[in-house]
């Protein structure tokens, strides 16, 4: 009995130069096989037991091995004061995370106005102007920010959040001209090879990070954490829209061009209806606690 847990020990364990070299033999042998279409032969299923042998090896060590890593690297990111408070600090995380986007957004606007004057085409002007409009609205949060700390000015804070809601109003302008070169001019994103596997992940991932991004500030009750989280929200909705063009780029090869246009149309109704949904609940919100405010104060 002893001798089998051994066994069994070694083959779940084996010693790391073992299992990288599973791994590359594993994957040149996968590559071989489906370039010269050897699926259903013998040495293609030696390949798939091996393959799946080492996948579920690597699965075990990772399983074992990764959490003590992670707790000793998130250990030592706690020992920098700046790296600790961003993990901590939620409000300082939000300001950074604003001064991050801002940045992002500037470079977006630079690549798409260049884009747009060396081929002469207005798909790259529009990206332009949408990324204007989400960089004006966080450079004016950054900039109430920068004076104002969270929290000092719930007054304030409700007039700057309500200003950016009704400019993220606009925004819909940018997403109908979008749409419309979609759907009449046959424009989208092409992403090569398995890069649309990644953009695709990208998406899902900032979209679920946006959601629970707005469900988690609520409790702040700060009107800028409010309005950051709702313009990271719809960015991400347009993220959506753009990933749909590209998967009808990679795989819609099947699929007409009438259900394509059909699909298109009713995404970016979709987006729109929920991003103007979203700005008219924040201007009402912020509207009637700056009269209740005044009234209060009155």
């Amino acid at each position: 009995m002893q001798d089998w847990r051994k066994v069994g020990k070694k083959l779940l364990f084996p010693p790391v130069w073992i299992i990288a070299l599973l791994t590359v033999i594993c994957t040149v042998a996968l590559v071989a096989i489906f370039i010269n279409g050897w699926e259903m032969s013998p040495l293609a299923y030696i390949s798939y037991v091996l393959a799946f042998y080492t996948l579920t090896v690597i699965c075990i060590v990772c399983w074992k091995v990764l959490p003590g890593y992670y707790k000793s690297v998130k250990s030592k990111m706690h020992e920098n004061k700046y790296i600790d408070r961003y993990m901590t600090d939620a409000v300082f995380k939000s300001n950074v995370g604003l001064y991050r986007s801002l940045a992002i957004n500037l470079i977006y606007i630079v690549v798409n106005a260049v884009s747009g004057y060396i081929y002469q085409t207005y798909w790259f002007v529009i990206f332009a102007v949408y990324y204007a409009i989400i960089a004006m609205m966080r450079f004016l949060l950054v900039r109430y920010v920068i004076k104002n700390p969270i929290g000092n000015n719930h007054l304030g804070e409700l007039k700057r959040a309500r200003l950016c809601a009704c400019i993220l109003m606009t925004v819909n302008l940018a997403l109908s001209a979008a749409v419309l070169m979609m759907v009449f001019w046959n424009r989208g994103f092409q992403y090569q090879g398995f890069l649309i596997y990644v953009i695709a992940m990208y998406t899902f991932y900032i979209t679920v990070i946006a959601v629970t991004d707005m469900i988690k500030y609520r409790k702040y009750k700060s009107p800028i954490l409010s309005i950051t989280k709702v313009i990271k929200m719809a960015s991400a909705l347009f993220s959506m829209l753009f990933l749909e063009t590209a998967m009808f780029a990679q795989f819609g090869a099947d699929t007409s061009t009438e259900v394509k246009r059909l699909m298109i149309i009713l995404t970016g109704a979709g987006i729109s209806v929920a991003v103007v949904t979203m700005a008219i609940y924040m201007i009402v919100q912020t509207t009637r606690e700056i009269k209740q405010y005044k009234h209060n104060k009155e």
